[in-house]
């Protein structure tokens, strides 16, 4: 089970939404669509298994999207604190 939990940072693929659809940067929510940016946290996911699944941060990057398809998909990037818990469950 745990080694399948990184299998959630791939929701932080949904961030690339946001490269094709860009959002303007006068819209309400950016400090916390730059905290998409943790999704990199992922990329140790090669490491150390559950913090893979910190890569689903990547999604918060849609928070506050002008198209509202697009925006409900942003709260799915919080799922990328269950890697970081699981993280820190299994240091002990």
């Amino acid at each position: 089970m745990l080694q399948w939990i990184g299998l959630l940072g791939l929701i932080g693929l949904l961030g690339l939404i946001g490269l094709k659809h860009k959002i303007p940067p006068d819209s309400p929510g950016a400090l916390i669509r730059f905290s998409g940016l943790l999704g990199f946290i992922g990329l140790a996911g090669f490491w150390i298994g559950p913090l893979g699944a910190c890569g689903a941060f990547g999604a918060l990057s849609l928070w506050g999207h002008p198209q509202q398809r697009f925006a409900r998909l942003a709260p799915l990037g919080l799922f990328g604190l269950i890697g970081f818990i699981v993280w820190l469950a299994t240091l002990n």
